[in-house]
């Protein structure tokens, strides 16, 4: 299938850490998993763009959320093209695809990755239009439950859908926010170049370093409850890199090295690949 072929290389092109899990994962789930990560990455990519206002990037993240909720049996991509394609010269191509992205999701799950989709759109234009303002640690929940604990619940779903998978859904969003946090840590100088700060009033690096463990033994506890199969395989991935970038990162280095992502894809997969 030429779409699930140029769906992985897209994929392999934005994310080392999400390619790997996601191209072993069985038929079926393999798609409905790579759907959902390439159309959040897809507003993720509009969320971030350095080239693009706030009320612009609220406007076309409403816009593509009011498309993902009118779709029916299929995701209407044309609409989607059109809403962006004045855009295209500023957006990465895993945003101008974005309705191709919808439309490889397996028939019987996608309506549960479209809603995923519209809800994170239309979040992400909540805190583009509020500049991203964090003040409370509550704020900090509420943006990190927006941009990965939900993300947290819907791959819970897709277990479910695939082989009946039950999960901990509290854990699950420690998963995401987990992960979140890590990120947040990680881009800090990059987000303050924006304009944008995720630390909550009075906080340091020390309470984010905290938040991110707090959230990591949710993480922890999610992935020890999984039983052998796909979603177990799935998960230790990123959060064994979040574990060892979050180590790196209190170390004093910028990022994990090539060297420590070869030995830690080997080690948790069996695969130096």
């Amino acid at each position: 299938m030429v779409l699930r072929k140029t769906a992985l290389e897209v994929l392999a092109e934005t994310s080392r850490t999400f390619y790997i899990p996601i191209s072993r994962l069985p038929a079926g789930l393999q798609e409905a998993v790579a759907s959902a990560y390439l159309c959040m990455r897809a507003i993720d990519e509009i969320e971030d763009h350095p080239d693009l206002d706030n009320a612009l990037k609220a406007q076309l993240l409403q816009a593509i959320s009011l498309s993902f909720q009118a779709a029916d049996s299929v995701i209407d991509e044309t609409s989607l093209e059109t809403l962006l394609i004045t855009h295209t010269t500023l957006l990465p191509e895993v945003t101008t695809r974005i309705g191709e992205w919808a439309a490889f999701a397996p028939i019987a799950i996608a309506p549960r990755v479209w809603d995923a989709t519209a809800a994170m759109a239309d979040r992400m234009a909540y805190w583009a239009e509020h500049n991203w303002t964090i003040k409370t640690q509550a704020d900090l929940d509420r943006y990190t439950f927006c941009a990965a604990g939900a993300v947290g619940l819907l791959l819970s779903d897709l277990w479910a859908w695939y082989d009946g998978t039950t999960t901990n859904r509290s854990h699950a969003v420690g998963f995401g926010r987990g992960l979140q946090a890590v990120n947040i840590l990680r881009n800090q100088s990059d987000d303050l170049v924006r304009g944008v700060g995720f630390f909550p009033e009075g906080w340091h690096q020390d309470d984010m370093y905290a938040y991110a463990r707090r959230n990591l033994a949710l993480a922890d506890a999610y992935t020890a409850a999984l039983p052998p199969g796909p979603a177990l395989d799935f998960c230790r991935l990123p959060l064994g890199f979040a574990h060892a970038t979050l180590d790196a990162l209190a170390q004093g280095e910028a990022k994990l090295s090539r060297t420590k992502v070869l030995a830690l894809v080997e080690q948790l997969t069996g695969s130096g690949k």
